[in-house]
């Protein structure tokens, strides 16, 4: 079995794959759902909309779940001290989900314009806010979240719900709905037969360069905000205890590790290089390609800028929590992984298997005639 290092590396890497998943599976979701009513002018096309993820968003939540689950059980300390500060960016977050399998339920129902349009509405307010929100959290990752640990490890949180709208996190949170409207135009524009898939393509070539401008912003800020950096040499092996460590703050240390490690700079290069490719390729579905492979790459931009750390602490950086000071036991991560082993290549496997199924492009003609079914 792997040392206790090294099991902490490989969940760190294993939290990054199950935020990825989510990010380009369930992602593309919620960016369809942000855009229905702007793709669809009329009924009939906002159900083709809505009729392209409806085969598989309940199914990509999955990773979602996963997530949560990787947090809590591999990192207690980061699910105790997040789940309580973000609370209310959390319950927004879990309203937007919700809110989603209602929307799908319910809307054709009727077939009122009236209560169709609000629906609609709905379904977008539920893919805008959990994307928008997510790169809020993400953006005061990097401004260090305003906790602290008693001595007893108990996380205190000191901030509010508004003091997490600076103006750096809405950058972050700029990025993130950008990013996820591009993926799901990328997506609509593959499945969708035009017009509809034509208005996708041009909505994702206007989301990618936002995407990428905003993302280069968010880099140069990095520059010169306040990085926190572990002072000496990490305790890799040792206890699950934020409070023995010492930590300094210095503008540009975020990305200090890709001045140390050149390799590093992979993932924007790859980040930068989707996004273009997305603004540029005429063939759609190598468009979502690059999409999904920009989706990764920003995202794990973004972990590596941040690594070690998974929870600055803006109160007192030295109480923030890090891959060595926040996990769980050995065994508990041991027995993990094996299950993890397990179980990911099943989510996989069906995963393939249900875009294979579901393949093929959505037609005016079959979505129309199908309204004799409501």
């Amino acid at each position: 079995m792997f040392d206790y290092e090294t099991l902490r590396v490989i969940w760190w890497l294993l939290l990054g794959v199950l935020l990825i998943g989510f990010a380009v599976s369930d992602g593309y979701d919620l960016g369809v759902g942000a855009i229905v009513r702007l793709l669809g002018h009329d009924d009939v096309e906002r159900r083709m909309v809505l009729e392209s993820i409806e085969p598989h968003w309940e199914g990509h939540q999955v990773w979602f779940i996963l997530g949560g689950g990787a947090i809590f059980a591999a990192w207690p300390l980061l699910y105790a001290a997040s789940f309580s500060g973000f609370y209310f960016a959390m319950f927004l977050v879990l309203l937007a989900l919700i809110l989603r399998p209602v929307g799908f339920n319910f809307r054709n129902k009727l077939p009122s314009r009236r209560w169709r349009g609000t629906w609609d509405w709905a379904l977008t307010i539920a893919g805008v806010v959990p994307a928008l929100v997510f790169g809020v959290a993400f953006g005061n990752l990097f401004l260090g979240v305003p906790f602290h640990m008693t001595e007893n490890l108990l996380p205190v949180y000191d901030g509010s719900f508004f003091g997490l709208f600076h103006p750096f996190a809405l950058l972050a949170g700029v990025v993130s709905l950008a990013m996820l409207v591009m993926h799901g135009a990328t997506f609509a524009a593959m499945k969708i037969e035009d017009p509809v898939g034509l208005r996708a393509r041009r909505i994702a070539r206007i989301t990618a360069l936002v995407t990428l401008v905003a993302f280069i912003a968010a880099g140069l800020w990095l520059t010169v905000m306040g990085g926190h950096e572990i002072v000496g040499t990490a305790a890799t092996l040792g206890p699950s205890n934020p409070l023995q460590k010492q930590v300094e703050v210095a503008n540009g240390t975020w990305l200090s590790h890709h001045r140390e490690n050149p390799w590093t700079l992979l993932a924007p290069v790859l980040a930068v290089t989707g996004l273009v490719a997305v603004a540029l390729l005429r063939q759609r579905r190598l468009a979502f390609v690059a999409s999904a492979i920009a989706v990764a790459a920003i995202i794990f931009t973004a972990g590596l800028a941040l690594f070690p750390f998974l929870l600055p602490s803006a109160t007192d950086p030295s109480h923030g929590l890090t891959v060595w000071d926040a996990s769980s036991s050995p065994r508990t991560l041991g027995i993990m992984l094996l299950a993890t082993v397990v179980l990911l290549p099943i989510v996989l496997v069906y995963s393939t298997w249900a875009f294979r199924v579901m393949r093929g492009q959505v037609t005016h003609a079959h979505v129309a005639e199908s309204e004799e079914g409501y």
